[in-house]
This record gives structure tokens, C-alpha cells and sequence, in this order.
């Protein structure tokens, strides 16, 4: 052991120690010993999670899915570009779930828009093609597309061949051979792309269909939707916000929020066989309750359910929907009336296996924040296999209770100082008063926010030298975010950098925290310099 730490050393000494005479005494100077200290090797995260480490064989409900909501809006949900970027963006930055909101165009061509707004349109095919570019350039496991399908059947038939025609091979199209009744691993569906949609009949039945014609068959689905008062509520608010353009009465608009809504609505769905046989893993099937889908629901279908209705279940009923999750995949999405593409916080819906928490990736923010750094884990590969606790069959984890035998971490942090911070926008001399805030995001008894002394003046290099200590309950489930700002006395503080990562990814000992900007840009060479200390 002591001969391999002084072989490591001298390593670390050839290269980092720039004076040749020092070097030769395998010794370090100052300037050396500064340039080790700012390296990657001595950064936050531990280099052991920036490859995929973790075991890819768990069938694809066992892990956190990397999932964007709107994918094609680059901007608000009512008047705002729709953009290929989006797309791009999200696939670049790891992201494995892609929603297309898909309605009928001009010349029997599909488009991508959000449905009855002033959004631009894409082409339904332009969106493919760029899907199948990106689509496993930081990634290699799979990608699904998840289809908001309003298109008549015929548009659907497009829909089909251009999925087919564009993706080809990496289109999965037919059951895998060694999962006819349960779901593959993110392994076995390397470069594969997924379609989530509504489907009709069985894997079987679409096995048995393989290679015949099926242009111009389509089948009608009779559905039960169920009706969630405030998720009705909602949508009403964003139709009022969509038809702004026409002046709505403040007595109508309140009165239309009032309206008593039935429990239950039936609806027919025409679908094309054409694109219902493309649906294998992902069928889009309607959420009604926990028991029914105990009784009912199949191991190839999942679940969208509303922000609104997905936060009340998790409070109420988080056994039930931690058993839900641990059968079937679940997507999250925002509710209706954040028209300007703001976003929730995700740990709720992590914290009880839901696997696509659904974001608007182009909106910057502490959502955004959480997102990235939970899913720096696991080689920023979109799957992060979720803890035991939320995938094993004999477990009894509730978010909101003390977890039996756990084994809680103790977490200790001097922030010692911080190097080059961003200046302050309201400073000509870059002289922001800076302090930092050490936030956890994790279960609900984890969470909290600690906050240093405020440096007058100095954000080239000021020293705070204050520790912090945190006792974490579930440390699999949690994250840490630093946040630098610029005291304003009279407004809210100045944003200055941030850094969010999972608590376990942390190195221990000396470390700095490189910063990165509100969209998400590196701010190098801003960072915090910092001393790791934890244990369980």
C-alpha cells in the first residue's frame, strides 16, 4: 500500500509539477502543487461515475429515465418557435424520453406543434430525421419517442413509414425473442428507438402481423378516461391563455374555472394498424387507479400521469405508488397552466420509482438543475438504476418515513473559498458580495439549505472557511447543490453559479466545485474550494 501511494505521487508529480529541477527530486512546488489542486483529478465529482458502472440487465422499469416534456418548443408553450434544437439539445445532453406532439399538416405530411397555440410546425419526418442523427451520440442505450398522437389514420400510415424508412434497424419493431412477457434491460435494447403510443391487441398478435400489408386498416379504441378536477381546471386556464388574443371577461374566466366536471368521459380513438404495430415495450395506456392497474394492466404498458394528480397520489398514497412503479413505468408531466414552460421540482416524483419525470429542457432553473446533476451519474447515459429499496419485491420504503435499518450518512463540508466567481452584472469591478447556499434535495426529512457569511466586495477570491454538517436519512436518493449569489439587499439575490450532484458521487478529501451558469454553460475557471468529509 505505501509503495503504491508513492508511485501515485510521483505520477502526480510528472505531470502536473512544471519545473524540471524539482521534478527530478520528486518533489512539488507551489505552481505544481496549485495546477494538481485545480485539476479534474481533484474535482467534486468522482471520476469513478463519469463511465457507466452500474449494472444495465434490470428490466427498463427498474431505472430513472432521462425525459423531456415538449421536446420540440424551445421556448413558451403558446406563441414560441418549435425548433429541431430541442431535439438536438436534449439527445446531446443525455435525455432517453422525447415527447412529439403529432397532428395532421398540409399535403398528408404530419407536424410537430403544441396543438391549438400560435407554436411554429415542424415536419413529423424532419423531427425523425434529426432524432435518428443525435439520437445515440452521448448515449448508446435506448431511446423512446413518446407520441402526443392526434393525427387521422391515414397521417398515422405516414407516420409509420416515416419512422420506419428514417430509423430503420435502430427502430424497435417486433418483441425480442428472450422478452415476450417481460421488459428488456437497457442492455439488450442498445441503439434501439422505442414508440410509446396506444397500441391494439397483443405482442403476440403484432408478432403474427409482422411483414403482412397493413395500409388502411384501422381500428377504433373505445377508452375510459378518467376526470381529475384539478388537472380539468388546469387545461381550462390554458385554453383561456391560448384565446388572450381575444378579450375574455374576468367574471367568464372565473366562472369557466368553476364549471362542475363528470368523474369519467368516453372517447373512441381511431388508430392505424400501420403505427399501432410499431408499439411494443411502451403502450400508452390511461391511468385510472392503483387497484385496477394491480388487477389489469400489462407488464409493455405505461402510464402518463399530471404533475397535479401524480403530487397528490405521492403524498397519499406513496406505498401503493412505489408498488406501482416497481411494475410499470411511469411518466410524469407538467400540468397545463405552465404556459411560460416553467417546471416542478423532480425528487417528489423520483422519490417514489416514478422513472420519466418529464422536463421543459429549455428552461433554465433549479428543476433543470436537479435534472442535470442526478443524471451526471452512471456516465451521464440517461439510466440511473434506481435503489433497492424502490425496485425490491419485499421492501417497505415510504418517502415519508424513517426507513427501517437504515443507515444514515453524516455528511461534513468547510467551505474554505472560492476562486475567480462570476462577476456580479450590477458591479463594473466585480465586486458582488458573495455567499454561498449548500442545499439537499432528497425525501422530504433530508431536504435542507445552509448558507454561509457574506463576503463584502471580493469575488476574485473570497475565503469563508465555514463547516457544515448534515445527517442524510437516504443518501441513495440524494443531491447536493451549491449555489453562489451576490447579496442584493433591496431585491432578491444575484444568481451568480451553481453545481448539483448526487451526495454519493462526491469525492471525499480536498475538492473544487467548478460552477456552471444558469443555462447550464461551464463559468471555468470559477469554482469553490471545499473539504469532503462523510461516513455511515
Amino acid at each position: 500500500m505505501f509503495t503504491m501511494t508513492r508511485t501515485i505521487a510521483f505520477e502526480i508529480i510528472q505531470k502536473y509539477e512544471p519545473i524540471e529541477e524539482v521534478k527530478l527530486l520528486r518533489q512539488m512546488s507551489f505552481e505544481g502543487f496549485t495546477r494538481y489542486m485545480c485539476s479534474s483529478e481533484c474535482l467534486l465529482f468522482n471520476n469513478e461515475f463519469k463511465k457507466v458502472y452500474q449494472d444495465m440487465h434490470h428490466p427498463l422499469q427498474d431505472y430513472f429515465i432521462s425525459s423531456s416534456h415538449n421536446t420540440y418548443l424551445v421556448s413558451d408553450q403558446l406563441v414560441g418557435p418549435s425548433d429541431i434544437w430541442g431535439y438536438e439539445s436534449a439527445l446531446v445532453k443525455g435525455c432517453r424520453c422525447l415527447e412529439i406532439d403529432c397532428w395532421d399538416g398540409s399535403q398528408n405530411e404530419p407536424v410537430v406543434y403544441h396543438g391549438y397555440t400560435l407554436t411554429s410546425k415542424l415536419l413529423f419526418k424532419t423531427v425523425i430525421q434529426a432524432i435518428h442523427k443525435y439520437a445515440f451520440i452521448t448515449s448508446e442505450y435506448p431511446v423512446v419517442l413518446s407520441l402526443e398522437n392526434h393525427c387521422s389514420p391515414s397521417q398515422q400510415e405516414v407516420m409509420a413509414d416515416d419512422l420506419q424508412s428514417i430509423l430503420g434497424d435502430a427502430l424497435l419493431s417486433d418483441m425480442l425473442d428472450d422478452f415476450p412477457d417481460k421488459l428488456p434491460s437497457p442492455e439488450a435494447l442498445k441503439f434501439k428507438i422505442l414508440v410509446k403510443n396506444k397500441k391494439i391487441g397483443t405482442l403476440t398478435e403484432t408478432h403474427a402481423r409482422r411483414g403482412s400489408d397493413k395500409h388502411g386498416q384501422v381500428e377504433e379504441l373505445e377508452e375510459y378516461e378518467e376526470i381529475d378536477q384539478e388537472e380539468e381546471e388546469d387545461k381550462v386556464k390554458e385554453s383561456v391563455s391560448v384565446h388572450a388574443l381575444k378579450y375574455i371577461p374576468e367574471k367568464e374566466t372565473e366562472s369557466r374555472s368553476r364549471v362542475k366536471l363528470p368523474r369519467f368521459k368516453k372517447k373512441k380513438v381511431k388508430l392505424a394498424m400501420a403505427l399501432s404495430d410499431l408499439v411494443i415495450y411502451t403502450k400508452a395506456e390511461k391511468f385510472r387507479n392503483f387497484d385496477h392497474s394491480k388487477l389489469y394492466q400489462q407488464f409493455n404498458e405505461t402510464n402518463s400521469i399530471g404533475e397535479t394528480t401524480a403530487r397528490r397520489l405521492s403524498k397519499l398514497k406513496a406505498r401503493e405508488f412505489i408498488l406501482h412503479t416497481k411494475k410499470f413505468i411511469t411518466r410524469i408531466y407538467p400540468k397545463a397552466t405552465r404556459t411560460g414552460s416553467s417546471n416542478f421540482n423532480p425528487q417528489e416524483f423520483w422519490n417514489v420509482g416514478c422513472q420519466m419525470v418529464a422536463l421543459n429542457f429549455q428552461t433554465p432553473g433549479l428543476p433543470m438543475d436537479i435534472q442535470n446533476g442526478k443524471f451526471l451519474d452512471n456516465g451521464g447515459s440517461g439510466y440511473i438504476l434506481k435503489p433497492q429499496f424502490l425496485r425490491g419485491n419485499k421492501s417497505e420504503f415510504h418517502p415519508y418515513e424513517a426507513l427501517e435499518g437504515s443507515n444514515p450518512l453524516t455528511l461534513m463540508i468547510r467551505l474554505i473559498s472560492g476562486m475567480q466567481l462570476p462577476p456580479s452584472s450590477y458591479s463594473s469591478s466585480n465586486k458582488a458580495n458573495a455567499l454561498v447556499s449548500i442545499e439537499i434535495f432528497g425525501v422530504p426529512n433530508d431536504e435542507g439549505k445552509r448558507q454561509t457569511c457574506v463576503i463584502q466586495k471580493n469575488a476574485f477570491n473570497p475565503r469563508w472557511n465555514e463547516t457544515f454538517t448534515f445527517v442524510i436519512q437516504v443518501p441513495e436518493l440524494a443531491l447536493i447543490r451549491f449555489v453562489v449569489e451576490n447579496q442584493n439587499v433591496i431585491a432578491e439575490n444575484e444568481f451568480l453559479g451553481q453545481y448539483t450532484l448526487p451526495v454519493l458521487c462526491m469525492n471525499k478529501g480536498y475538492r473544487h466545485v467548478p460552477l456552471f451558469s444558469k443555462t447550464g454553460e461551464s463559468l471555468d475557471p470559477a469554482s469553490l474550494f471545499i473539504y469532503v468529509w462523510y461516513a455511515r
